[in-house]
């Protein structure tokens, strides 16, 4: 079987030990990410299967019109809402995803919780540039974090949060809510109460119809001027322009992403702001996290190329 495999940053998906499951297909790697739509028919036009790295590139229905000879798609981790599943359908493409994990964005949200905090970007460039000490930061014990949505990353990230005797503040959710009161967490009484309280405050939501947009000026004007934002879940949870525009007016006084409006970029506003620190979508990019994801993704293209029955089909 033909099989294509896009947008492999590192070029580091041959050297997983997953890989050996495709051993015997034809396998075609490429590092890049293109959204040019002749482009992506051309790169993607014999393939029989195709396997995404998360939602690097949207499969769109004009897209699969022009992929005549794609019969599978094989989704890296649980997500495929950058996938047009009903026009799979339509086309007969079989769509299948697997499982998620939400320990190593749990562990690189800490991290930028913590560079951001104490200001180690900065203090490294100065250190290698002969500069000694120029920042004062800011420790964590007895200062509130706030957690909005309180899902298997959220919950990781309060718990790392207790862990370093912070008071975590939870809101989301009427689920959301409730789990976090039956694991003893404090719950704010509105998305203001959370805005205005946190002294760190994390991101933690799905985005969808719902959630898009659902964290606006408003709600970053309230914050404290000392207050860190942090997102690594994705970037249209805040409404366009708005984190610029707020950390441009000192509240939050910082902020710490993972996640960008386009990906990949390197001409975001934000990576132009002293007081945002910024890593290019590293969350899951972590040699553990990319095992489960491949074995995932390369063992239900195996079982359905075998005939075999597959879990997870999204279409």
């Amino acid at each position: 079987m033909k099989i294509v495999i896009s947008d492999d940053y590192q070029d580091c998906v041959r050297q997983l030990d997953a890989f050996e499951a495709l051993r015997g297909h034809e396998v075609t790697v490429y590092h890049d990410t293109l959204t040019d739509m002749d482009s992506l028919v051309e790169r993607f036009h014999s393939a029989d299967a195709l396997v995404l790295i998360r939602e690097r590139t949207p499969i769109t229905a004009a897209l699969l019109e022009r992929l005549p000879n794609l019969k599978v798609i094989s989704q890296t981790g649980g997500g495929a809402a950058h996938v047009d599943l009903d026009a799979c359908r339509r086309h007969g493409i079989t769509v299948m995803t697997g499982r998620g994990s939400p320990y190593a964005a749990a562990e690189l949200t800490w991290g930028l919780i913590l560079s951001a905090m104490r200001h180690l970007p900065e203090e490294v460039e100065n250190l290698k540039a002969g500069r000694w000490q120029r920042t004062l930061g800011t420790g964590l014990k007895g200062r509130t974090l706030g957690i909005f949505g309180y899902g298997k990353i959220g919950s990781l990230v309060a718990r790392y949060g207790r862990a370093f005797e912070m008071d975590v503040l939870v809101w989301g959710r009427e689920g959301t809510r409730a789990r976090a009161l039956e694991a003893g967490l404090a719950v704010a009484e509105s998305q203001h109460d959370l805005f205005q309280r946190a002294d760190v405050l994390s991101l933690h939501l799905r985005l969808n119809a719902d959630t898009q947009g659902i964290v606006t000026s408003e709600h970053l004007a309230c914050m404290k001027p000392s207050a860190l934002l942090v997102n690594t879940s994705r970037a249209p949870l805040i409404e366009p322009g708005a984190l610029v525009n707020a950390l441009e007016s000192g509240k939050p006084g910082r902020a710490a992403v993972d996640v960008f409006e386009s990906e990949p970029t390197c001409d975001d506003p934000l990576l132009t702001l002293p007081n945002c620190v910024a890593t290019p979508h590293l969350g899951y990019v972590e040699k553990d996290s990319y095992e489960l994801y491949f074995g995932d993704a390369f063992g239900n293209l195996v079982a359905f190329i075998n005939g075999e029955p597959v879990d997870n089909l999204a279409a």
